[in-house]
């Protein structure tokens, strides 16, 4: 089975990094993806947010000196948010590899 997600998008907050308590650095963020995706033939708008999950250092730590509003391309599996046999837990993103996008500016 297969079980890989690439995505890009925005984040939304500043990333929140704890500690587990086996001392392990776990940075969680808030990602929002947009695109034009065809479906059916038709194109159409996709918005969404996901929440990422950076755990073990150098990603943890990475993934925390981003900031809000910064682009980011992100990949890695899909868990659920909390490791308990509940289907209602939200899908999360368990980021294996984080890269900032180039920033664009505008020119006069």
């Amino acid at each position: 089975m297969s079980n890989c997600v690439e995505l890009t998008g925005t984040l939304v907050d500043a990333p929140q990094m704890r500690r587990s308590p086996a001392g392990i650095p776990i940075t969680r963020a808030l990602l929002e993806h947009e695109s034009q995706q065809t479906e059916a033939g038709r194109e159409r708008l996709i918005r969404f947010r996901v929440g990422l999950r950076a755990a073990g250092s150098p990603l943890a730590e990475a993934l925390e000196r981003e900031v809000a509003g910064v682009s980011l391309s992100v990949s890695g599996c899909l868990l659920r948010a909390r490791q308990r046999n509940t289907d209602t837990d939200p899908i999360i993103v368990s980021v294996s590899r984080i890269e900032r996008l180039a920033e664009t500016t505008l020119e006069d």
